[in-house]
């Protein structure tokens, strides 16, 4: 049996179910090694929450760099999702060069920006900078918000399957190998997935839930990223992660004033049967 191990670097965000505290438990519960590098530390995330404390730890990252090369480590797959600065991309892209095992994946989950805005902490030289990150990635998972910002598009809210498309394209031609774009609806009551790999380009439909979460976007590209390393196919992959993150929704539907995040934990032992069914 192979033994894999996934580096994932992003924000530690102590309260709030997004970032490093959904990624280690879900890719963990894929029955991969979790390896993680945190980028930031916040007392909780940025969604709603004020006067939150925020420490960047930019600074630390060239000695854990070092030290991981002189223990001669080396990971299957790397998967970055926020990260604390422009400064750090840099980071990432010398990382993705001489940490990442033959063979193994480079993804990139942007994490700067949605329903057409950014988070309060970026602004348009962090976006230039993810650019170069996309450049150098195996495949990137950004939803249209942040794709739209990676291409120069306007970002909208009623699209056709050409609009889409055009936004691929411009994701590839910044670099990246494949595409899996989330939050794709062309019919109401419906979102849904498109992925692009090897000039193909394919659509998964799912129900649109209504009740918006917080870390979403995190949940699916961790599920993503647990089902590539376990051998999914692209497709298949993002099949899988848009059906947990739909059980994860539903289930944060139970639970009254539940807004800051997503309840994933209770669904968290359907994973593998997703992945292995």
């Amino acid at each position: 049996m192979k033994d894999i191990k996934v580096l994932t670097i992003q924000d530690i965000s102590c309260v709030g179910q997004c970032s490093l505290t959904v990624a280690l438990p879900i890719i963990s519960a894929c029955g991969v090694e979790t390896c993680v590098l945190p980028s930031a530390v916040l007392s909780t995330h940025t969604a709603g929450f004020k006067n939150f404390t925020f420490r960047d730890l930019t600074s630390d990252i060239p000695a854990i760099f070092n030290h991981w090369k002189n223990e001669g480590l080396s990971f299957d797959a790397v998967y970055t999702g926020y990260l604390g600065s422009a400064e750090q991309i840099e980071y990432m892209i010398t990382l993705a060069k001489n940490s990442i095992k033959d063979g193994g994946k480079f993804i990139v989950d942007p994490a700067f920006a949605d329903n057409g805005k950014l988070y309060p902490a970026f602004d348009l030289n962090y976006v230039n900078e993810m650019k170069r990150l996309v450049a150098v990635c195996d495949v990137v998972v950004p939803n249209l918000s942040e794709a739209c910002f990676l291409c120069g598009i306007e970002y909208k809210t009623e699209y056709d399957e050409s609009y889409v498309k055009s936004v691929v394209d411009g994701l590839v031609s910044l670099g990246a190998k494949s595409v899996v774009l989330t939050g794709i609806g062309y019919e109401k009551g419906y979102t849904g997935i498109v992925t692009f790999e090897n000039g193909v380009y394919s659509y998964y439909k799912h129900e649109f839930l209504p009740n918006s979460c917080h870390g979403t976007g995190d949940i699916y590209a961790s599920a993503f990223v647990g089902a590539v390393v376990n051998g999914k196919s692209l497709y298949d992959a993002s099949v899988v992660a848009a059906d947990f993150t739909v059980l994860a929704i539903k289930e944060t539907a139970k639970y009254d004033n539940h807004w800051y995040g997503a309840k994933f934990e209770p669904v968290l032992y359907k994973l593998n049967s997703l992945i292995n069914g």
